[in-house]
């Protein structure tokens, strides 16, 4: 008896390719993710950098 009646019979090929999409697709998001937040942090170095750049009232 199929458990998994929602999803189509695949071989085992085919489910393994299938999981290894699924994986990198994960994996791509984690870096993405930490790539995102190391910029941010780069970015953060230099919040104050707007304020002094912008011309002061006279």
């Amino acid at each position: 008896m199929d458990l998994h009646l929602d999803e189509p019979a695949h071989d085992s090929k085919t489910r393994r390719k299938l999981e290894d999409q699924r994986r990198m697709a994960f994996r791509r998001a984690i870096e993405e993710y930490a790539e995102h937040r190391r910029l941010q942090q780069q970015l953060g170095d230099y919040a104050e950098l707007p304020a002094l750049a912008r011309p002061r009232a006279a």
